[in-house]
């Protein structure tokens, strides 16, 4: 058996866009993705073919899905729907971390 492992740590943050930082792993059905947004950083509202589960590991992000609004903090979960208008606001001065599973995977984020 090969297994595909990494170390979060040995990967480097890419560049999103300004104030959006990411680092990403795929397996055959969904991928993980860990997110660092910045305070003051320009939200930009979009939506996928994929389901979007995201838990946020530190800071507060106001979330936008559809017409429905969030304030979550560390611990917060949610799920965003295939095909749903989303976006995120950072809230105060600390970087929001959170990490994102998408099903099915993302190539583009190889």
């Amino acid at each position: 058996m090969n297994l595909h492992q990494i170390d979060w740590s040995t990967l480097e943050w890419q560049p999103v866009r300004e104030g959006v930082e990411r680092k990403a792993f795929s397996g055959a059905g969904a991928t993980l993705a860990l997110h660092r947004l910045m305070p003051g950083h320009e939200p930009r509202p979009h939506k996928h073919p994929h389901e979007q589960i995201v838990y946020i590991l530190a800071g507060r992000i106001r979330f936008h899905v559809g017409d429905a609004e969030t304030l979550l903090g560390p611990g917060g979960l949610l799920v965003v729907p295939p095909d749903t208008m989303h976006w995120g606001e950072v809230v105060g001065d600390e970087p929001v971390l959170n990490l994102d599973v998408f099903t099915p995977q993302r190539p583009e984020y190889a």
